[in-house]
């Protein structure tokens, strides 16, 4: 089964997506040491990493990344985008090895080859995504009774999250704030694709701004896009980032998958095998990203002999860079 060309684009633009956002960690954490060297640390509330060519360029990487990202989902169904975000964490892992020498644990290079390995397998074996001519049948598909059901439970389901549990459980459960982003980020990534869709067909010469929906797939992709970075920055400012962002993760891709299978029905062409060869990558990918974060720390810290130092989720460390 070979791949279309529109996945071809969608896995290159994922990839180098996930490219500029590692990279961008790396040099934005260069130009916030560099930064602290000569003024007030960003964690003690300075803003002199703002003076700092290095964090610039780093948070200039970082939206070309995210741009890349979205034009991706315009081409390839979200089963192929979505977990190929996990290589951004690779290459972070490996420049941070390389250029602040933070030392990558034999655990954390295992981790790298797993994620490749997941990664490959789901990339042979992604669905074609079926052809769409207009935003009309994005939303077509969006307000078929499988989605809008999906839609309900997940808008329910954040609304007692945000009323109900937040006030109580949300400064001691991760799951709380993290499963708010996750759901969210669900439609969210279905309404990029419909406006990169849109995009792509505007640029092609169809315009697609002149139907309302398209201009509905917008209004849900800012508001959802702000609730969930409310919400991820109260989630990271909370707990540590290295057990945020695995379980992040996985509920996130778990989620857009489910939303992407019940809207584009991505698995009707595809047989058991293909099924099963995909989830075992996404596992793969999993076991991987968990292990990467797992030993992050470990490589540089400790000496023989001596027992690594886990921090434990209830007592944060600093955020170094403003997410």
């Amino acid at each position: 089964m070979g791949m279309s060309s529109d996945n071809i684009h969608g896995l290159v633009l994922a990839v180098s997506s996930s490219i500029f956002i590692g990279s961008s960690f790396i040099i934005k954490k260069k130009g916030l040491i560099k930064a602290g060297n000569t003024g007030i640390r960003a964690g003690a509330g300075g803003f002199s990493y703002l003076h700092e060519p290095l964090w610039w360029a780093g948070m200039i990487a970082m939206i070309v990344g995210e741009i890349a990202n979205f034009a991706a989902y315009a081409y390839a169904p979200a089963i192929l985008v979505t977990p190929l975000g996990a290589l951004s964490i690779i290459f972070s892992a490996v420049l941070a090895h390389f250029i602040l020498e933070e030392k990558l644990h034999i655990f954390g290079v295992l981790g790298c080859i797993l994620c490749m390995v997941g990664s490959t397998s789901i990339v042979l074996h992604a669905p074609q995504e079926r052809t769409i001519n207009s935003v009309k049948q994005v939303w077509h598909l969006a307000t078929e009774p499988g989605f809008l059901v999906y839609t309900c439970i997940v808008l329910i389901v954040v609304a007692v999250l945000i009323f109900r549990y937040v006030p109580h459980y949300g400064k001691t459960h991760m799951v709380v704030y993290v499963g708010i982003c996750s759901l969210m980020g669900s439609l969210t990534v279905m309404s990029v694709k419909a406006l990169g869709i849109a995009l792509k067909l505007t640029f092609e010469g169809s315009n697609q701004f002149i139907y309302f929906q398209t201009w509905i797939f917008t209004v849900v992709v800012a508001g959802c896009c702000l609730l969930q970075i409310n919400y991820l920055n109260k989630a990271l400012d909370t707990f540590n980032t290295a057990v945020i962002s695995p379980v992040y993760y996985v509920m996130f891709t778990s989620f857009t998958i489910l939303a992407s299978m019940i809207m584009f029905k991505d698995w009707d062409s595809q047989n058991g095998a293909q099924i099963v060869t995909q989830l075992c990558g996404f596992v793969t990918i999993l076991s991987g990203t968990f292990l990467l974060h797992k030993t992050k720390d470990m490589g540089n810290t400790t000496t023989p002999g001596e027992t690594p130092v886990f921090h434990s989720p209830s007592h944060p460390i600093v955020q170094m860079s403003p997410q």
